[in-house]
């Protein structure tokens, strides 16, 4: 796996450079300003600070389906604020894991911050102690990336264990019933330390495919884990000009990769958000690639050119012609939107752009060497599928969006999409709500990709509470079935997972 280099490379170009004298930096401007946006737009109470647990039963409008049991598993940034200082970036934030029981009719819900080391320390400081993804704070050396684990982007459940994932580093595994922080997960002990993605994907088999990496590094670390938690694969291959990668997809046969055309600066004064320099504008503008990795090599089959766009998201990807054609689905972005989730923490939205957040099908020829694009929802994000076709052909494809007559970017209308004929099935919640990533949840013995529910979280920024979204997936135009409000407001997350029971 080559551990040592790969870490080396990503503390020499990355996070690591912050050592450097002089590179620490606070800033109490974005606490001000936020706050000061605050007071003229209570709707962005969603992205304030939070103490503490929460712990609830919520109330229920509508009926839930009998047959929707389980545990909603949700995780996103909680913590953004100590001292008078705020973090630059939306990304920045340490994580709050939450869970959403449901069964007989009834919800509860938990919520509580994932004790890392970096949580722990900074609370009992009182102050933020370590550089986080967009902003440059040092007071305290750190040892590794953990040292920097916020755990603040998906919670996991896999192998009857639930995991908070971060991008830079080790899973951490929490209670399943009371979110209790039990500590680091290393898969394998030449393993400890590297970066595990995000967004894991789970096959027919049990099986999860997950990747690892350092922008700067040019190296991307790939794992194979079995259902028992064994390392089935794992390798890393070369890809240079590598930036930031957030997600990626499999099919039967392959891991699709997209990077898009950044530079890393070589400033120690500056985040490592900072340090994406968008190289897709201009004369010099360079294309976004796709970089495809053969599954049973771990070796790259083929790269391929798009224009120049960011992506955060995919949908899903299947093969055809016996893996001569692959096809993803994903959100492609125009623009550098890392640098523009930022401004949220400073209180500024993003205009309203559908045209520059599409949703898009991408056809990947290996005989060729072309890619071919197909327009499925204009501004899109957050795809899923049903977990029961993952890595293979698939024709919904769950998505939010912002409705046209939005003003800014607010993302208020939930999607099932046929991604053969075209056609969407939405539901618009209206001023004043903001919508979350929703997943589709089938039925017991689902036959179809329709049988069974689309379950998400949406904020009511008027009422300052939360609510639990449950639709027909086949009827997502009838409205939800069932919300399930609770008394308070939860932290804004990015993503989760439904675990039935």
């Amino acid at each position: 796996m080559q551990r040592r280099q790969f870490l080396q490379a990503g503390c020499a170009l990355g996070l690591g450079a912050l050592l450097l004298p002089g590179a620490a930096r606070a800033d109490a401007d974005t606490f001000r300003r936020f706050h000061a946006a605050l007071e003229h737009d209570p709707s962005l109470a969603i992205y304030a600070d939070l103490e503490g647990e929460q712990q609830g039963p919520a109330v229920v409008e509508g009926r839930l389906p009998p047959d929707l049991r389980g545990v909603f598993y949700r995780n996103g940034p909680g913590r953004f604020e100590r001292d008078g200082e705020r973090y630059h970036h939306w990304f920045d934030g340490d994580g709050f894991a939450q869970r959403w029981q449901i069964g007989a009719g009834r919800v509860t819900h938990r919520g509580r911050f994932v004790e890392t080391r970096k949580f722990v320390e900074e609370s009992a400081a009182g102050r933020f102690l370590y550089p986080a993804f967009g902003t440059g704070i040092l007071r305290k050396p750190f040892r590794d990336n953990d040292t920097l684990n916020a755990a603040n982007t998906n919670l996991l459940p896999f192998g009857g264990r639930v995991y908070a994932l971060w991008e830079g580093g080790s899973a951490t595994e929490v209670d399943p019933d009371t979110l209790a922080t039990r500590g680091l997960k290393t898969w394998r002990d030449d393993l400890q330390s590297m970066p595990f993605s995000a967004h894991p994907k789970i096959g027919a088999d049990g099986s999860l495919w997950n990747f690892g990496a350092q922008p700067g590094s040019d190296k991307l670390a790939l794992y194979r884990i079995g259902a028992d938690g064994n390392v089935l694969q794992a390798g890393m291959v070369e890809v240079p000009q590598l930036a930031l990668l957030h997600d990626f997809a499999v099919s039967e046969r392959h891991l699709v990769f997209v990077v898009p055309p950044y530079d890393i600066a070589d400033d120690p004064g500056l985040s490592m958000a900072e340090r994406h320099v968008w190289a897709g504008s201009g004369a010099a503008a360079r294309p976004t690639r796709v970089v495809v990795v053969a599954k049973d090599s771990l070796r790259v089959r083929r790269v391929f050119e798009l224009p120049p766009r960011m992506v955060f998201h995919f949908g899903n990807a299947w093969d055809e012609a016996d893996g001569a054609v692959t096809h993803v689905d994903l959100v492609l972005h125009d623009g550098d939107q890392l640098a523009a989730n930022g401004g949220i923490m400073r209180g500024e939205r993003q205009p309203n752009q559908p045209g520059g957040h599409r949703a898009m099908r991408v056809t990947l020829d290996y005989a060729s060497g072309r890619a071919r694009t197909v327009r499925l929802l204009d501004g899109a994000e957050f795809p899923r599928v049903m977990p029961q076709v993952v890595g293979r052909r698939h024709r919904r494809l769950a998505l939010l969006a912002s409705d046209r007559r939005n003003a800014g970017r607010i993302l208020d209308t939930v999607h099932v999409v046929d991604v053969d004929g075209g056609h969407s099935d939405s539901w618009r919640f209206g001023p004043g709500w903001r919508a979350e990533e929703h997943v589709l949840v089938p039925r017991a013995g689902a036959r179809s990709e329709l049988d069974g529910y689309l379950v998400g979280v949406a904020q009511d920024t008027r009422a300052g509470t939360s609510v639990l979204t449950v639709f027909d997936a086949a009827r997502v135009h009838a409205g939800p079935l069932a919300l399930a409000r609770l008394p308070y407001r939860t932290p804004h997350c990015f993503h989760g997972n439904f675990l039935l029971a």
